[in-house]
C-alpha cells in the first residue's frame, strides 16, 4: 500500500502537483546556480535578484500562486491535506517556496491577517503580501528570556492614548533584513497582571516606524540567507496607532496557536522534500563514485544509509499527512498531538538523511558546490524554530499521562 492509497489526492490537487513538479524541474531548480552567482557578489547579495521576480511572475501566470491559502477567494482553496504534498515539492529547494508566494514567515502572517485582521489591516497589509509585492517579519522570540516557554516573552506593548508604544528586543526574526520587509507582527505583554495566557497581544509595526532598529543580522551555521535573512530587532519606543492591534488585547496566544498549526505542516513537508532530494543525491553519488576498487553503491554501509533514509522519509511523510488530515478534521486544538509529533519527527529525520548524504559525498558535501551543507543548516534550525524538540516531547508526554486512551485517535 502506497501513500497515494492511504491519502489519495483530489483531482485538482493531483493536477497542481504535476504542474508544480514540472515548474520546479524546468524553471526553479535550474535557477539555483544563477542565484548562487548573484549571492556571491557582496555588492548585491542583499538586493533581490530580478530572476526571482521573473520566476514569481511565471508561477503566478501558471496559477501556481498562494497555494497554501485555503480561502478560495484569495488562495488556492486547498485543504491542509491537499496542500501538504505541494509543500514537499517546493521544499526541494530552499528558495523555491517564495517563487510561489508560499514561504515563511509570510504564509503565517497572511493567515493571521486573513483570519484575525480587520478589514483595514487586510487592505493595507494583507493584499500586498498576497500579491507578492512585499515581505514581512514575525517578531516573537527574544534573546533575554527562554522563549521556548512563550509565557516568558517580556516585550512591552503599552497603551498611550490613541497609540501603542512598543519596547522590545526580538531576535531570529526571519525577513528582518529583507529590503522588501514592510512590517512586523510583534508579540508582547499588554497586561502583566492578567492570567499567563491572556497577558500577550499581537501588534502590526511598520518597518519604517521611528524606533524600529535592526540591531544586527544573524547567521545560521554561517549562512546569512540573503537577501531575506534573519535579524535581531530593537523596538525602542516604537509608536503605532491603536488600530494596528490584531483582534484585541490578550489574544496573542490564541492567534499564535491558529498561526502555528498549518505552519508546522508546511515546515515538515518542505523538510520531507529536502530530505528526498538529499536521498536522490546520495544515490547518484553512490552510483558514480568508486572507492577501494568498488562503487560506493556496492558498500554495505552505503546501502544501509540509502535504505534507512527511504524508510525514515516515508515514515515522516505518512505521519505528516496524517497530521494534515487531523488538522482538517479537528482543527489545531484537536490535532495538537499529531502536529507535535511531526515537529519532533520530521526535522530529526531530515537532519539524519542530509547528514548521511554529506557523509557519502565526503569533503564535497561540506562545501558550497552542493546544496547539502546549507540544507543541513536549514533542517537543524527547525529543531528549534516553532518550538524546540523538548517542548513538543514534554507536551506529548503530558497528553498521554493525563489520558492515554483519549489521544490514540487524534
Amino acid at each position: 500500500m502506497t501513500v497515494v492509497d492511504l491519502f489519495p489526492p483530489s483531482p485538482r490537487a493531483a493536477g497542481l502537483a504535476q504542474r508544480l513538479d514540472t515548474f520546479m524541474r524546468q524553471r526553479a531548480l535550474p535557477a539555483e546556480a544563477a542565484f548562487a552567482a548573484w549571492d556571491a557578489d557582496p555588492a548585491r547579495r542583499w538586493q533581490v535578484s530580478p530572476l526571482l521576480e521573473e520566476l514569481k511572475d511565471a508561477a503566478r501566470a501558471e496559477g501556481l500562486w498562494n497555494l497554501f491559502l485555503p480561502d478560495p477567494a484569495r488562495g488556492a482553496g486547498l485543504s491542509n491535506l491537499e496542500y501538504a504534498p505541494l509543500a514537499a515539492i517546493m521544499g526541494r529547494s530552499l528558495f523555491a517556496p517564495e517563487v510561489f508566494n508560499c514561504s515563511a514567515p509570510d504564509t503565517g502572517n497572511m493567515e493571521v491577517l486573513l483570519h484575525y485582521g480587520s478589514a483595514a489591516q487586510q487592505a493595507r497589509w494583507l493584499e500586498p503580501l498576497l500579491a507578492g509585492r512585499t515581505r514581512s517579519g514575525f517578531a516573537m522570540t527574544e534573546p533575554d528570556v527562554a522563549s521556548s516557554d512563550a509565557t516568558n516573552i517580556a516585550a512591552r506593548i503599552e497603551r498611550d492614548g490613541g497609540d501603542y508604544v512598543v519596547h522590545a528586543r526580538k531576535w531570529w526574526t526571519t525577513g528582518a533584513t529583507d529590503p522588501r520587509c514592510a512590517f512586523f507582527i510583534v508579540m508582547g505583554v499588554t497586561d502583566a497582571n492578567a492570567p499567563p495566557h491572556r497577558r500577550h497581544s499581537m501588534l502590526i509595526v511598520p518597518r519604517d516606524t521611528p524606533g524600529v532598529r535592526l540591531a544586527r543580522p544573524l547567521t545560521v551555521f554561517g549562512y546569512d540567507d540573503a537577501p531575506q535573512g534573519h535579524g535581531e530587532v530593537a523596538f525602542e519606543g516604537a509608536r503605532v496607532p491603536a488600530d494596528h492591534l490584531i483582534l484585541g488585547e490578550g489574544r496573542g496566544f490564541e492567534i499564535a496557536q491558529g498561526r502555528l498549526g498549518p505552519g508546522r505542516i508546511h515546515h515538515c513537508m518542505r523538510l520531507i522534500g529536502l530530505a528526498e532530494r538529499a536521498l536522490e543525491a546520495m544515490i547518484e553519488r553512490a552510483r558514480s563514485r568508486v572507492a577501494f576498487g568498488r562503487p560506493l553503491a556496492a558498500q554495505g554501509l552505503v546501502q544501509a544509509a540509502i535504505a534507512e533514509s527511504r524508510c525514515e522519509i516515508e515514515q515522516a511523510r505518512l505521519l505528516t499527512l496524517a497530521a494534515a488530515a487531523a488538522l482538517d478534521r479537528h482543527g489545531a486544538r484537536g490535532a495538537r498531538e499529531a502536529i507535535g509529533m511531526i515537529k519532533i519527527v520530521a526535522p530529526r529525520m531530515a537532519c539524519r538523511v542530509i547528514d548521511r548524504a554529506i557523509q557519502i559525498h565526503g569533503g564535497a558535501g561540506l562545501g558550497g558546490d552542493h546544496f547539502l551543507a546549507r540544507a543541513y543548516a536549514a533542517a537543524r534550525a527547525l529543531r528549534i524554530a516553532d518550538g524546540p524538540d523538548e517542548v513538543h516531547l514534554a507536551a506529548l508526554a503530558r497528553l498521554h499521562l493525563r489520558d492515554p486512551d483519549a489521544q490514540r485517535s487524534a
